[in-house]
């Protein structure tokens, strides 16, 4: 039996409800029990944030701040090779997101006029680091890095203490290779809201990011207006495509360290080879007995678990985009002759060698992608997304009187006549002098 459904490339609307039954939505009542938590930590600050820890952490927490010494003796906890690991990621990370930095602009028109575009940094944001089951140091360095460079002077992270009440060995690591110092215990939805809003304890900040259950994604929803957020993250999706050259174990490998993340990640495999599709399906079996998340990788499987036979790479590229993944791995003869026809792909990864736990952990793209189709308008995490823009403007007197006129006429047409007497009002001084 396929362990990967077979679907025909022929039936767009098969496609199309597959895509459909894939689609994201916060269901209504974790909404509604989310915005009863934030509204609580709003009203009462502290005092919710402890209620809520002690009552989902099981842990019950007097101050939340983690001092310095304490990030730094749980830091030497940690295995230093991994340490080491996470310094040289760091490294590669900075080398890539350092070139995303940009400045702003000046145009000089004629008659003294000139515009342009300022760019600053945001002020302060809020990283969100999951800590119960799913503990992902790698996610400090790929939020931090981007904000340090855009310049961001305050980072905040909060993430849920560990079983003894403090915080996790690796993510003080993490934090300390990253630069964040500003550390807060406290998670879940709470913890969105406090950095929202603000307690006795914790500064409200610009912007928020990081994963998180569907809580802490609700109450990111909810927050945003009174914040920034980076997006709201679905469950994670890998889609391959394989030439008859591929290694078909290295296939059947990628797909599932997707699908080992949760039942509703998705796993897609699209192949010009018949042989390849069956060949990854025996290896899918095999690999899945061995691997301790062996439920978790068969209901994802079971759910979205799906294999596509195409004419051509092309072909294959074609279909890709109208599924817009997440991660898509191009595992194919000269691969990056097809780069720039994924026109629709969170991040893209090059080659049979390539495999995206590279770029998750890495190589110095970011992990923070879009999903769920939002690949289609959306991009990675970047220095972009801790900058903010103004534009600015300086007409002369000659300008104004030359175009002055023009303005009027637009504003008087949206019946603005406001608008058109603060033009005209000029006008009518420099005209008479």
């Amino acid at each position: 039996m396929n362990v990967l459904k077979p679907y025909l490339q022929q039936n767009k609307t098969e496609l199309a409800n597959y895509l459909a039954s894939r689609a994201y939505e916060i269901r209504p009542e974790t909404l509604i029990a989310t915005s009863e938590i934030l509204e609580d930590v709003r009203q009462n600050k502290d005092q919710a944030l402890k209620k809520y820890t002690k009552r989902f952490d099981g842990i019950a927490l007097e101050q939340f701040r983690v001092a310095q010494e304490v990030i730094e003796q749980q830091a030497k906890k940690a295995d230093p090779f991994f340490v080491q690991a996470l310094k040289e990621a760091a490294q590669n990370i900075t080398f890539y997101h350092q070139k995303q930095k940009r400045k702003g602009y000046r145009l000089d028109g004629e008659d003294g006029v000139y515009l342009g575009q300022m760019i600053f940094p945001l002020e302060s944001v809020g990283i969100y680091v999951p800590g119960g089951r799913a503990l992902y140091p790698s996610s400090v360095l790929m939020n931090a890095i981007p904000a340090k460079i855009a310049g961001v002077k305050r980072i905040v992270m909060t993430t849920p203490p560990n079983a003894d009440g403090l915080l996790a060995p690796n993510l003080a690591a993490a934090a300390i290779v990253a630069g964040v110092s500003e550390i807060y215990t406290v998670g879940g939805a709470q913890a969105i809201a406090a950095l929202a809003y603000g307690t006795q304890s914790i500064q409200p900040v610009d912007k928020i990011v990081g994963p998180g259950n569907t809580y802490v994604a609700a109450a990111k929803k909810l927050v945003y207006g009174k914040v920034d957020i980076d997006m709201i993250a679905g469950p994670s999706e890998i889609l391959v495509i394989a030439d008859e050259h591929a290694n078909p174990a290295f296939v059947a490998a990628d797909l599932l360290s997707q699908a080992e993340h949760d039942p509703l990640a998705c796993s897609i495999l699209i192949s010009t080879d018949q042989n390849m599709i069956d060949a990854v399906n025996v290896e899918l079996r095999k690999q899945t007995e061995q691997l301790p998340k062996k439920e978790i990788i068969e209901q994802s499987l079971a759910n979205y678990g799906t294999s596509i036979l195409a004419n051509s790479i092309e072909d294959a590229i074609a279909i890709a985009n109208e599924v817009a993944p997440e991660h898509l791995e191009l595992q194919v003869q000269n691969a990056d002759q097809y780069r720039t026809l994924c026109r629709n792909a969170g991040s893209i990864f090059l080659g049979y060698t390539t495999c995206e736990s590279i770029g998750d952990y890495f190589g110095g793209t970011n992990h923070v992608l879009p999903t769920s189709q939002t690949a289609r308008f959306s991009s990675p995490l970047s220095v972009d997304d801790f900058v903010k823009k103004s534009s600015y403007l300086y007409y002369s007197q000659e300008a104004l009187v030359k175009h002055g006129q023009k303005i009027v006429k637009m504003a008087q047409e949206e019946n603005l006549d406001a608008h058109a007497n603060a033009i005209a009002i000029r006008l009518n001084q420099y005209e008479t002098k």
